[in-house]
């Protein structure tokens, strides 16, 4: 039995391996969240161990009292370990969201006597109860909630969106192919959660190299590389930068400047609408590059980042610069802008009696 478990499950095995060691020299992600993804490995290892166990009795046609409980165990899995990646992912939520889970599995294992959600009878064979469908129902709940969460928490662009598609149309399949395959499907099942867990967490590591990681707004390598991308697109360039960053980091310390830039950065990404991103190119440097954007709307995004940054108790200078064709590149579009925040920091300095270079 064991080594047919090693054939049959050789690729699942191979992928939990490397998930494991790519958590084990990872440097991007919180040190409780990569041990939260060791459990869910070790979830799915366990899991793929008792399904193996309870399909081979059910091939052999003996031991149905054990390949029960094992049912009843798989069956009460996949909330589980969706419930795990909630807790994960999403840091605002606690032990309570295994709660469902819990009740969940306690109807399943009620049903070895049951048989209110499944039963097998003397000779092998397994019935549906007349709460048959509740593990998918649950389940799907759960599927479904993870991904409001995401999409709810994410900025809502492609770099955050395409992960969160993949993870959902991976769990769907994973609810919807035992319908389609039956329990030819089920020994699968371990891998599907596998490869959608991996490549999620994969997505999470490309996309955390293209963010800031103290503000979370994109970085100054995705600047970089975006403005190259479809560059006849971008029809405006707006340079920020905050001032008195200095004076902050002198008075209260770099806990405090740190405060200040995330603050500024939530400004800048709260007035922020489609195909407009917010870049941080230096200290307290940022850009936000619009793509087919009227100048109206530039104007507009302007006035709302002056109205947020207005709400704290910081400041910040801005400067844009707009084309409707392409008789300006991207680089002057930045010049212009530049040169225009620039004139607008110095009023700043001026308008306080402040020079930039005195502490």
């Amino acid at each position: 039995m064991v080594s047919k478990y090693f054939l049959e499950n050789w690729a699942l095995i191979l992928i939990l391996l490397a998930f494991s060691i790519s958590l084990k020299i990872t440097v991007f992600l919180d040190s409780k969240i990569i041990k939260r993804l060791y459990v869910l490995i070790v979830y799915v290892f366990l899991l793929s161990i008792m399904v193996h166990i309870e399909f081979f009795f059910a091939k052999q046609g003996s031991n149905n009292d054990l390949r029960i409980v094992l049912m009843a165990f798989r069956y009460s899995a996949t909330p589980f370990i969706v419930a795990q990646v909630i807790y994960t992912l999403a840091k605002k939520f606690r032990a309570f969201v295994f709660v469902p889970a819990i009740i969940h599995a306690i109807i399943n294992f009620a049903s070895i006597k049951n048989g209110v959600v499944f039963s097998i009878d003397s000779d092998g064979t397994f019935h549906r109860g007349s709460l048959g469908l509740l593990p998918f129902i649950v389940a799907g709940i759960y599927c479904a909630f993870l991904v409001y969460i995401l999409f709810k928490r994410s900025n809502k662009k492609a770099i955050e969106i395409i992960p969160i598609a993949f993870l959902c149309f991976s769990f769907i399949s994973g609810l919807i192919l035992p319908f389609i395959y039956g329990k030819d499907y089920s020994p699968l099942f371990c891998l599907n959660i596998a490869i959608a867990l991996f490549v999620y967490y994969v997505f999470l590591i490309l996309q955390l190299t293209k963010m800031d990681s103290l503000t979370g707004v994109l970085n100054r390598q995705a600047f970089y590389a975006d403005k190259t991308n479809n560059p006849e697109d971008i029809t405006a360039v707006l340079s920020l930068d905050m001032n008195g960053l200095k004076t902050i980091n002198d008075v209260g310390g770099h806990a405090a400047g740190d405060e200040a830039l995330v603050t500024i950065a939530l400004c800048f990404t709260r007035s922020l609408k489609r195909r407009q991103s917010v870049y941080r190119i230096g200290g307290d440097e940022f850009i936000i590059v619009c793509r087919k954007t009227s100048k109206f709307d530039v104007t507009q995004l302007v006035q709302r980042i002056k109205d947020h940054v207005a709400d704290t108790k910081y400041s910040c200078s801005i400067g844009y610069s707009f084309r409707e064709g392409l008789e300006k590149s991207v680089d002057e579009l930045i010049k212009e802008s530049d040169e225009m925040m620039y004139a607008d920091k110095a009023l700043y300095y001026m308008n306080n009696n402040r020079d930039r270079r005195r502490r």
